[in-house]
């Protein structure tokens, strides 16, 4: 199998510093103490991939420097790297560019770590120009296109399934989310097109679900609220994530919160759209601290899609047992396998969070459900 492999290299960089992506906004990100994401996923995936290189021969087309041939130089992993240019920092051309050569070096399989942004250059790439499979190990903020494996490790094993013939080739939305409007906490994301890709169940996360605004589904969160708040302890520090039906519990409480951004609620008062630093630094007593949380739609994701802020190091020091999860009834039903799915980028942290969580389905309701 032939295999074009893409590093986006500052995607995610804007995640943990609460700017809820990077597009145009990298300087910033930087400047907030931003660190790089993707060439650590892209290791992951790399280095899986070559304990598995027995089972089939893989040939791995990459680009120059940090959009693949450093990862795979680290990770000690044979590549051929194509003849292109890269200027000082890497742009969209130069994704798209590297698409176009390994279409016409007839690759079998593109493989790009990077968000929603890598996606949609992927799919202005391939237009009029050629048709060739896609996976995206994910490494952006929010990803709520389908075409992502859930971790670096599930794409290895979707890369296999496919050099096997047992991957399903289906199409996958690529959704396009403006940034400007999330960062204004607008929820303004559209379909942008279909990539075909490979399919394996429980390893390719899907697109995201947005909730129904149904009355239905007001009255089971206003359940859910009211049944969370009467459990709060009054000296403790909630730390809220994003999401319509954690935002009723503050609602209920009579407080602001942001609809797409984490926020802390301490004593009575909140402090909006935190990032990792700030939340360390509220933080006063961890035995007492308190994570709040709903899964994404669909996807089933609870850590590591569009809540980074809720770093790894703040879920260790917080504990399992004092993670709150929040979810509907209909939205429990219509996530893909019935399990959750956890993806902080630390192995560790997420075997931690894996097994069984109690989620809050209704008032004085929960349900018990797997954690992957």
């Amino acid at each position: 199998m032939k295999l074009g492999f893409i590093v986006n290299p500052i995607a995610g960089m804007g995640g943990r510093v609460g700017l809820k992506g990077t597009d145009g906004v990298l300087e910033e990100a930087i400047a907030r103490g931003a660190e790089p994401v993707a060439p650590k996923r892209a290791m992951e995936f790399l280095q899986k991939l070559r304990e598995n290189m027995v089972e089939a021969s893989v040939e791995i087309l990459t680009c120059p420097g940090m959009m693949g041939e450093e990862e795979a130089r680290t990770a000690s992993i044979p590549v051929r790297v194509l003849s292109m240019e890269l200027g000082k920092e890497t742009t969209a051309e130069d994704t798209k560019t590297a698409v176009k050569l390994m279409v016409k070096a007839r690759v079998d399989l593109i493989v790009f770590v990077g968000g929603d942004g890598t996606a949609k250059d992927i799919f202005d790439a391939l237009q009029n120009y050629g048709e060739v499979s896609v996976l995206g190990v994910p490494s952006g903020v929010k990803m709520y296109s389908g075409i992502f494996a859930v971790n670096p490790s599930d794409a290895v094993y979707v890369v296999f399934a496919f050099a096997r013939n047992q991957a399903e080739i289906t199409e996958f939305e690529v959704m396009d989310a403006d940034e400007k409007a999330i960062r204004s906490d607008t929820f303004a994301v559209k379909l942008y097109g279909y990539l075909k890709g490979p399919f394996l169940p429980m390893r390719i996360q899907g697109s995201k679900q947005v909730s129904p605004a149904t009355v239905d589904e007001k009255e089971n969160q206003t359940a859910i609220a009211r049944f969370i708040i009467e459990e709060m302890q009054p000296k403790a520090t909630y730390i809220l994530g994003p999401g319509t039906t954690v935002k009723h519990i503050a609602e209920l409480l009579g407080v602001r919160k942001t609809l797409l951004g984490v926020d802390i609620y301490k004593k009575g008062k909140v402090t909006l759209d935190v990032d990792e630093k700030r939340i360390l630094d509220e933080v006063e007593d961890w035995q007492k601290a308190w994570i709040v949380l709903s899964p994404i739609g669909h996807q089933g994701i609870l850590l590591g899609r569009g809540n980074q802020q809720i770093s790894p190091k703040i879920i260790e020091r917080v504990g399992k047992r004092r993670i709150i999860i929040a979810a509907t009834k209909s939205k429990l039903q219509n996530i893909d396998g019935s399990v959750l799915r956890v993806d902080t980028g630390d192995v560790e942290v997420d075997r931690m969070l894996k097994g069984y969580i109690r989620v809050v389905t209704d008032y004085r309701e929960w349900r018990l459900m797997p954690v992957q």
